[in-house]
């Protein structure tokens, strides 16, 4: 059972890389699932407090990655209705079939509530749906980069007690 657990977590752990990216699976979420399977193992000792501190951040990064974006539209000039549209867009391009859904929602939900606020200034609403973009590219560097962290305690925990497993 300790075996299947650690393959299960090392999975999770994976899942949550490629989650960084995917805007179906929350990367750092399903990587702190991985280090919990782990720690379920008889061999592991649980580690409460390691546990909750990693899951404290898991969450931080998930609620984080639906505002980082409307951050990026209004550091770039965007008003209250890019960033409402950013914060749509995220929503509607996350449940839309398309590639990169999440991506072209932020772009274009910023986009279009710049051109809601003022028609006439396409430079502005460009500038502030950039500027989504980059929130949003940002919000993925520090969830891959989370995951990569949990990747790696999952890597040193195992290899700390590899002689139990095997």
């Amino acid at each position: 059972m300790d075996i299947f657990l650690l393959l299960l977590g090392f999975l999770f752990v994976c899942l949550g890389i490629i989650g960084a990216f995917l805007p179906i699976l929350p990367g750092p979420l399903t990587s702190w699932v991985g280090l919990l399977l782990l720690h379920s193992t008889k061999i592991i000792p649980m580690d409460w407090t390691f546990l909750g501190i990693t899951l404290a951040v898991a969450i931080l990064i998930w609620i984080l990655d639906y505002f980082i974006p409307g951050m990026g539209t209004k550091r770039f000039g965007g008003t209250k209705y890019g960033v409402y549209g950013t914060t749509i867009g995220l929503f509607v391009g996350l449940f839309s079939p398309i590639p990169f859904g999440m991506l072209i929602g932020a772009f274009l939900g910023a986009f279009i509530g710049e051109l809601l606020y003022d028609s006439k200034d396409t430079n502005r609403a460009l500038k502030a749906s950039f500027g989504a973009f980059l929130g949003f590219l940002a919000s993925a560097t520090i969830k891959f980069s989370i995951a990569a962290i949990y990747f790696v305690l999952f890597i040193i925990q195992f290899w700390e007690f590899k002689g139990s497993f095997f």
